[in-house]
């Protein structure tokens, strides 16, 4: 296993993570689910772990829930996202380890106790679940806004008109745009896509309409989406946790590139990004919707 210099050899007794272990990254969000993994099965696991609390605390319980009795693991956090409280957690679990520190990470080295402690309450906070905050729709802490509408996404909700035609939701989330997008019976298609395996999932149980489709994916990667007769998008501008204002100009590149002549974009975004230097090269019309409450919201038309 390639350790990319965060850490060596491990502590004098432990075991290092063997080769052929699972590895698992909130860098790939939602990139594997840990439930569903046989209860004991997996004989090793290197995790870097999610920064918020609920997520983290639900991921490392899902781990020891799959490692068998024994097993190696490493877990490792930035200390100011989340590595900090790393050994407390672990500890609350029962898990023998031992903690180090390198290039601003806390890393725990340690194995899975025969009978790990208090896995079901972090399993089930840290679980799909019906969210109040948000009229009874399915979300999961680790997603986008998970319990809260985002206001530049209410934004634009307001702003956007009937649309028609074939479009696409790039950066979908949990399906909130696409409620909005589908309350027009003009709509004749909408591809959801997200890189979120979680979202794509909350999605499929939150927007039943026949007229959507659901894509697990990265925006920028797909290239079969063409010809499209609008796309609207809330775009991430966060990789990794530190802020990527290029990935929400990729965003809209990639958006020009599946329009159709004279198609539209609608996007929302935090007032201070500086997307309208990306837009305008790329579209023949550039406006600003709305603004308000640190956010704004851009039509363009191909």
């Amino acid at each position: 296993m390639q350790t990319f210099g965060l850490f060596g050899h491990p502590p004098a007794g432990l075991v290092a993570v063997p080769p052929d272990a699972q590895q698992f990254s909130p860098l790939i969000p939602g990139s594997a689910d840990l439930t569903d993994v046989p209860e004991g099965t997996l004989a090793g696991m290197a995790m870097l772990a999610a920064p918020g609390t609920l997520e983290r605390r639900h991921d490392l319980a899902a781990m020891l829930m799959a490692l068998a009795p024994g097993a190696p693991f490493t877990v490792l956090a930035p200390k100011d996202m989340g590595g900090a409280r790393l050994a407390g957690e672990l500890a609350r679990f029962g898990c023998a380890f031992e903690e180090s520190a390198k290039r601003h990470h806390r890393i725990c080295i340690g194995t899975r106790p025969a009978d790990p402690e208090g896995l079901s309450e972090p399993l089930a906070e840290g679980g799909p679940r019906r969210v109040d905050t948000l009229d009874g729709l399915w979300s999961q802490p680790g997603i986008f806004s998970w319990n809260r509408l985002d206001p530049g996404s209410a934004l634009l909700l307001q702003e956007l008109p009937r649309l028609a035609g074939r479009g696409a939701d790039f950066g979908c989330g949990i399906g909130v745009l696409a409620h909005g997008v589908l309350a027009s019976d003009k709509v004749t298609a909408l591809e959801l896509v997200d890189i979120d395996r979680r979202a794509i999932e909350a999605a499929r149980r939150n927007v039943g309409d026949p007229r959507a489709r659901f894509a697990w994916a990265d925006v920028l990667a797909l290239r079969d989406l063409k010809a499209l007769d609008f796309v609207v998008m809330n775009p991430p501008f966060h990789d990794g946790g530190s802020e990527d204002r290029g990935l929400g100009q990729a965003f809209i590149r990639r958006a020009a590139e599946a329009l159709r002549p004279g198609g539209h974009l609608w996007l929302t975004a935090n007032r201070h990004l500086p997307y309208e230097a990306v837009l305008k090269p790329l579209f023949k019309s550039v406006r600003t919707a709305a603004e308000a409450n640190g956010f704004k919201v851009f039509e363009a038309r191909k």
